[in-house]
């Protein structure tokens, strides 16, 4: 019951109707504050801890069907595999180039 009636005589000062009290609004901002640091420092140096042994951070990824099929990788390949064949064409002068300006 202590710290109830701390709490609420630390909260009385809060009301709209009173006096402000910017060294209690600094005080609270800044506790406030040092907890959210205090907290993002834990979080991140149990992550840090847990990846480096290994571990997962969320659920473990279960296995999933490959993105790619075989058949649209081998069509990719023929694609550069075409081409290269045309640019060869071009160094080796097969096509001829006609320049409009000559």
């Amino acid at each position: 019951m202590k710290l109830f009636t701390s709490l609420s005589s630390f909260f009385r000062g809060f009301h709209l109707s009173s006096r402000p009290d910017p060294e209690q609004d600094w005080l609270v901002l800044l506790g406030g504050s040092m907890i959210v640091l205090v907290g993002i420092v834990v979080w991140n140096v149990w992550a840090f801890d847990t990846v480096t042994k290994g571990g997962v951070i969320g659920a473990a990824a279960t296995s999933t069907a490959p993105l790619f099929d075989q058949a649209s990788l081998d069509t990719v390949h023929r694609i550069f595999a075409d081409r290269a064949a045309e640019e060869l064409k071009y160094a080796a002068g097969v096509y001829h180039f006609a320049d409009p300006s000559q």
